[in-house]
């Protein structure tokens, strides 16, 4: 069929020459193939199956629709169909959007053929590669360190968050990949080092994976539990036994609780943490009618200071707790409340702005 268009889809994910049967049937079938540039990833492979192929001049960078006016007049001029092996996206990703438009604009002398495809996942190897060009020709991301990028760790994931409880998903995927790149970014920069402290974003994950691994033996080692209950509490006392192979000594049903997050968070963490332990409720303290009582940190601190009221919030999250409620969720469905009390205001009385 002459003026026909095969576009050939590859991933990056997937070593050029792995196509698929569609593909090199395509390929060996062609009248002509083209490529943007002599870089094309597949071209060497091309080589070795002795499969012809050409540059088509001005297609790196062209738009859509005069790429596709030259494809089509490529392939009126031939006999049979002609292979196109789309631009190669920076930085070695086949751009879908411009695969779809140039379908869009051939209309039916196209077809799309999918040579390869990568495994899930596979996108995070692109990430890899983007990071590392990052870091090598960016000059901001070139002088970013572990402590210069801390603040954005924590903002990206709360934003995340924000979109989470905002129900809207398509900026839970963006922010998401927001917390992705913190992730990607620190381990680009700990690859660097080399006083022995160094890892990779692989070794990040091989350790998140042995730790899963670990954690799951009623999955990956045949352990019978009796439900969810049961795969808690064989998390906690792995963990718990992971931490006394670390430390080498007595350890506290304590350690291992971040103290960097937010107050409330912190409180309740490590609340839970003791309650698991069966160490006892009262040290937590509970507030009564007239305040606080007990003789845990609810009574900390000297009456009329800062640390009496301290204790005081200290006991407000074991009651909200002891109630099966979230303090930190309950506080910030609070401040929403508060801030949507203030919104209405600011439109009745025109204090907006």
């Amino acid at each position: 069929m002459t003026g026909r268009v095969v576009l050939l889809v590859t991933s990056p994910a997937v070593r050029p020459g792995l196509l698929s049967w569609p593909a090199w049937q395509a390929l060996s079938g062609a009248a002509q193939v083209l490529a943007p540039s002599a870089e094309h990833p597949l071209l060497p492979c091309l080589d070795e199956a002795g499969i012809g192929w050409a540059v088509l001049p001005g297609a790196a960078g062209a738009a859509p629709g005069a790429l596709a006016r030259r494809l089509a007049a490529a392939a009126a001029a031939q006999a049979g169909p002609v292979v196109w092996l789309p631009a190669a996206e920076p930085p070695g990703s086949v751009g879908p959007d411009l695969v779809a438009a140039l379908a869009r604009e051939l209309g039916a002398a196209a077809e799309v053929v999918t040579g390869s495809a990568g495994l899930p996942g596979a996108e995070l190897l692109v990430l890899v590669e983007v990071m590392d060009t990052l870091r090598r020709h960016c000059p901001w991301d070139a002088r970013q360190t572990h402590e210069s990028l801390a603040p954005f760790l924590l903002e990206e994931s709360y934003e995340a968050l924000d979109a989470l409880q905002s129900g809207d998903r398509s900026a839970l995927r963006e922010e998401l990949g927001d917390v992705l790149l913190q992730v990607m970014f620190h381990a680009r920069v700990a690859a660097e080092r080399t006083d022995g402290t160094g890892f990779t974003i692989d070794d990040v994950a091989d350790g998140i994976v042995a730790k899963l691994v670990r954690r799951h033996p009623h999955v990956f080692a045949g352990v019978a539990v009796s439900g969810a209950e049961g795969v808690k509490r064989n998390w906690d006392e792995i963990k718990a036994a992971e931490r006394a192979a670390k430390s080498g000594g007595p350890t506290s049903a304590l350690d291992g609780v971040p103290l960097s997050q937010p107050a409330l968070a912190l409180a309740a963490q490590l609340q839970q943490r003791a309650e698991r332990a069966g160490i006892p409720a009262g040290l937590a303290g509970r507030p009564g009618p007239a305040g606080p009582a007990g003789d845990g940190p609810a009574g900390d601190g000297p009456a009329g200071d800062g640390g009496q009221l301290g204790g005081q919030l200290f006991a407000l999250v074991a009651s909200a707790r002891a109630a099966g409620l979230d303090p930190e969720l309950e506080l910030r469905a609070a401040a929403h409340r508060y801030r949507d009390r203030v919104h209405a205001w600011e439109r009745e009385t025109g204090r907006t702005g």
